[in-house]
């Protein structure tokens, strides 16, 4: 039984259409596939074939290039409908958006040429890197370098943690320091283009020097691959610097930091999903079971818990198109975007417990699917700054903006 998701009434037709397109798409092809992926911890190759002829991999990229050329505020819609169906696969698209926003906003037309038509389609996948084994938050911190050769060939050395989509991904998009010097650290990082041969763990020829380990086993979040980036002598063309080396060099902190940004809107819009779905189930189940002589739904407790749920979906929901309208307006969003991360990760965390514990003891069982919410959620809280980073953020900005 699916729940239609309440939605404002200043959606556009399009954006009603495209949503309900993959509200239906998650109904069919997501949610019956779903626990097979996860349980095998198997990449969903299947369904991402499908996204591909839906064209969800382009949907931010512009018409020139192949895309749909839609907003973010689409993009976030359909981010949530993806999520509401598994977040492992809205976590294949995300990377991927992020890459092709850095590209459309800083690269060169040479580098959007090369790359972004392939992306459109699906054909070539994106992943970032910023975090490394010793350095999470704190990102001036990071240890991988990258050094200029006499032959103007770029070498990387150095190791990443993390990284979605990093073996199945064709470029990532890497944050390194050229300039290990600076002062203020921030000063001295690149972001690179690093390609390499989607699938291997081993690369060879003109990517030699970057290898994938075997992915990171978790708790949730499977199917998706997590794995650490290992760069040893890699060469890098000065034309894989993002923004060209004349203007790319040293900016490679801003551009990140950049894309978090709307990064933070995307982790918003799966913490929306999948407490739109932990609803869901909480809606069936407590209908379905019966205690005392009547369904559980009819017990005051269980609806307080209904009620809650319901209005933290719509307070996060609303936060979190609110942070997509602004950034789409060409305004600073990241004070809006980090309440919008911060109350809808904590809202999609939330939201599951409170459906796991309307199903008590089945609520264990690997037999209901909210067992696999419950493991999946909690990754929300850590993703794109943890639930402290996001408070931090909110204040230094709140400060900012009404200094005495």
């Amino acid at each position: 039984m699916a729940v239609a998701s309440p939605r404002s009434t200043d959606m556009t037709d399009e954006q009603r259409a495209i949503t309900e397109m993959v509200h239906q798409f998650a109904d069919e092809q997501i949610i019956p596939n779903a626990e097979h992926y996860d349980h095998e911890d198997e990449f969903p190759e299947a369904i991402v074939e499908q996204m591909k002829e839906l064209g969800l991999f382009g949907v931010t990229i512009p018409e020139e290039y192949g895309g749909m050329g839609l907003d973010l505020t689409t993009y976030a819609m359909i981010v949530e409908e993806l999520s509401r169906g598994w977040i492992s696969i809205s976590g294949i698209v995300n990377t991927h958006f992020i890459g092709s926003y850095l590209l459309m906003k800083f690269g060169t037309d040479e580098q959007k040429e090369r790359f972004l038509p392939r992306m459109s389609t699906g054909e070539l996948r994106a992943s970032f890197s910023l975090s490394e084994p010793e350095v999470g938050s704190d990102v001036q911190g990071l240890k991988s370098t990258a050094r200029k050769l006499d032959n103007g060939v770029w070498e990387i050395n150095g190791q990443k943690m993390w990284v979605t989509n990093g073996l199945m991904s064709g470029v990532c998009f890497v944050l390194v320091k050229t300039d290990p010097k600076a002062e203020p650290p921030h000063r001295g990082m690149t972001c690179f283009l690093a390609e390499k041969e989607p699938g291997a763990h081993e690369n060879t020829g003109d990517w030699a020097g970057f290898s994938v380990p075997p992915k990171i086993r978790k708790m949730g979040y499977k199917g998706v691959e997590s794995t650490e980036l290992i760069f040893d002598g890699y060469r890098c063309p000065a034309e894989n610097i993002l923004g060209g080396e004349s203007a790319g060099v040293g900016k490679g902190f801003a551009q990140m930091m950049d894309a978090l940004e709307v990064g933070r809107v995307n982790v918003a819009s799966r913490g929306v999903g999948i407490a739109q779905r932990a609803l869901e189930l909480a809606l069936r189940y407590s209908q379905e079971r019966k205690t005392f002589g009547k369904p559980i739904a009819q017990h005051q407790a269980i609806q307080f818990k209904l009620a809650d749920m319901a209005t933290k979906i719509d307070a996060a929901r609303l936060l979190t198109l609110r942070a997509a309208r602004l950034k789409d307006a060409g305004e600073r969003s990241d004070l809006e975007a980090g309440m919008a991360k911060l109350f809808a990760s904590e809202a999609g965390k939330e939201c599951v417990e409170d459906s796991f514990r309307i199903h008590g003891g089945y609520g264990y069982s690997k037999e209901y699917e909210i067992e696999r919410l419950y493991r999946d959620a909690p990754l929300l809280l850590i993703g794109e700054g943890t639930s402290e980073i996001q408070r931090m953020v909110i204040g230094r900005k709140l400060l900012d903006r009404h200094k005495i």
